[in-house]
């Protein structure tokens, strides 16, 4: 009687468990999506949440424990898994303010139906203007004048800097003339 060899069984059988072996070797993407609109209160696509899906070409080792959402921060919200050292920004829609009102009516009635236009907010600084930087908190609050390096409206982020050699730093507009840098909200 002829014997197979075991081997030529046993190769098949990894072949199967080789693809499920390399879908735990990266983060599911999904699950990060799920996170962030979790954090910050608001589905893909409404005012405060995420603008896109996480890149789907994305190949990050997936987190043992289940990664940190902060944010927003400058627009985005960071997602990190503090285990394995990886960290991502998420682009946030703009309009944070009204998520906490939950979703605009008739916003997400369906991805073929167009939004309709925001009214154009007011430019209260614009580029070439001196604005005075704040920094500080309760307890400390530093000024310094600068220039803007672009124009925007209240609650924009803009880039500012000390003249035009120095590099720009990163300041959001609080009123006609003044810029505070985000972090320092306990004015």
């Amino acid at each position: 009687m002829f014997r197979v060899p075991t081997i030529l069984f046993a190769a098949p059988a990894l072949t199967i468990v080789q693809p499920a072996l390399a879908q735990q070797k990266f983060e599911n993407l999904d699950r990060i999506d799920s996170l962030v609109a979790m954090t910050v209160g608001a589905n893909l696509g409404e005012p405060g949440g995420p603008a896109a899906p996480v890149d789907r070409r994305l190949r990050l080792a997936a987190c043992p424990t289940t990664p940190t959402v902060e944010g927003p921060v400058f627009g985005a919200a960071m997602v990190q898994c503090a285990a394995l050292g990886w960290r991502i920004r998420v682009p946030l829609v703009k309009g944070a303010a009204a998520a906490s009102y939950g979703p605009v009516p008739g916003a997400a009635a369906s991805r073929f139906t167009r939004a309709a236009p925001e009214a154009p907010k007011e430019e209260v600084v614009r580029k070439g203007d001196p604005v005075q930087l704040l920094a500080g908190n309760a307890s400390f609050s530093v000024s310094r004048m600068m220039l803007a390096d672009e124009g925007g409206a209240i609650g924009d982020t803009i880039r500012v800097r000390e003249d035009r050699k120095s590099p720009p730093i990163f300041a959001q507009i609080v009123e006609m003339g003044v810029v505070r840098i985000p972090g320092f909200n306990d004015f």
